[in-house]
């Protein structure tokens, strides 16, 4: 599939697309030890009228949660904005990047859904299968499905709650702390929602209701689209 020569205001082709995929995902864990995770952000700059972005892989020490390598690559985005088709506008980015990492990842945590999507299609499954590798979506705020609402966790911390559409988990509502908003966990590929919510807990801090990968992926991105704007 060349993603690069894609016409992407046929949304029929990127519908077909997702649609082809969708056959190719596992909600079943095909995840054994983890040594290394890591966590995938974008942020996105405008130059000579052109759009760019810069893409960070962080990638931690799975029980010290200590850094072990931060990748970074900037390159012109030629997919535009359309809801509900962001993997193609960002997994080009995402595998160039990809292609430098020294110590390989046994799960992928993306800022962004998976399952949760109308297609099943988010960028975490589109990547996951991609990629072949288990992988997370972990989105911040709710992208509504098939026009139904989520349930709001119960205020506590560690709380949740399923996101059932059709007689189908899409995800979960995941709160990380008492009074603070939840965040939204989907599985992508290789990985069931119990075991994608149970990493995602455990990899956050009082610091932050993201999980540490995508929060240091996201500060990072930030950081170095400053350098190259100023």
């Amino acid at each position: 599939m060349d993603i690069d020569n894609l016409d992407y205001f046929n949304k029929d082709d990127l519908i077909k697309i997702q649609n082809e995929l969708i056959s190719k995902v596992s909600k079943k864990s095909m995840i054994g030890s983890i040594n290394y995770i890591a966590g995938v952000d974008l942020a996105y700059f405008s130059k000579s009228d052109k759009e760019y972005a810069v893409c960070v892989i962080v990638i931690l020490d799975y029980r010290t949660h200590e850094v072990i390598e931060i990748i970074s690559e900037v390159d012109e985005i030629k997919c535009p904005y359309i809801s509900g088709y962001l993997s193609f506008r960002e997994i080009p980015l995402f595998l160039k990047t990809d292609k430098r990492v020294v110590n390989t990842p046994d799960v992928y945590i993306f800022d962004g859904n998976g399952y949760l999507h109308k297609r099943h299609m988010g960028l975490a499954t589109h990547a996951g299968i991609l990629l072949d590798k288990p992988t997370i979506g972990v989105a911040k705020s709710y992208f509504k499905t098939e026009d139904t609402d989520f349930v709001m966790p119960i205020n506590e911390s560690g709380s949740y709650s399923d996101i059932i559409i059709n007689d189908d988990i899409y995800g979960c509502a995941f709160r990380a702390h008492k009074d603070v908003k939840p965040i939204f966990i989907s599985t992508g590929n290789h990985i069931d929602l119990d075991t994608a919510k149970n990493i995602v807990s455990s990899l956050i801090t009082d610091e932050s209701r993201v999980p540490i990968p995508t929060r240091l992926a996201d500060i990072e991105a930030g950081r170095v689209r400053k350098l190259i704007v100023e």
